[in-house]
């Protein structure tokens, strides 16, 4: 099962390292991991996506509270939350194209970035099913050349399910 979890950490060198290296040690692998400062500089909230059972993320939450850097762990899924992901898809395309496009991204709620019909730049924030459908839609109007994609942000709309402070 897919797993969203939030980890709350002290900002400092090489937190990042032993959370990952958490996650490598024991075979797991990370889909995506975000990480930004929080409203409190001296705390970072890392954003990570992994799968397994109930069971295995259980015990890996448990292995993350005992890491002196981490303050907080909550896992996510099954929970009411919301996830989003960032995208930003450029396109070769032609000027007939470019109206097309930048319709296709208003109706998505994307944004035109770049116009130029070489190097036309669309930013997209949505759930990874929807940005999905928008690479695949976007292939009838021009050539994809670049994605970039961030990889989800989640936030819980109540208590997280799994949340557990040092």
């Amino acid at each position: 099962m897919r797993h969203i979890i939030a980890i709350r950490l002290q900002n400092e060198a090489g937190a990042l390292t032993r959370v990952a290296g958490l996650f490598s040690t024991r075979g797991y692998n990370i889909e995506s991991l975000s990480v930004a400062p929080t409203d409190d500089p001296s705390v970072s909230r890392i954003t990570l996506v992994t799968t397994g059972s109930d069971s295995v993320i259980a015990q890996i939450n448990a292995q993350l509270l005992k890491l002196v850097d981490v303050v907080s762990v909550e896992d996510m899924t099954g929970g009411q939350h919301l996830a989003r992901e960032l995208m930003l898809i450029k396109l070769h395309t032609t000027h007939a194209n470019a109206d097309a496009l930048a319709d296709l991204a208003q109706r998505a709620g994307g944004k035109v970035l770049s116009a130029n019909p070489g190097s036309f730049i669309i930013e997209l924030a949505s759930t990874e099913a929807q940005i999905g459908q928008f690479i695949a839609d976007v292939g009838a109007f021009g050539d994809v050349l670049e994605v970039v994609r961030s990889g989800a942000l989640g936030i819980s709309h109540a208590n997280p399910r799994i949340h557990a402070v040092k």
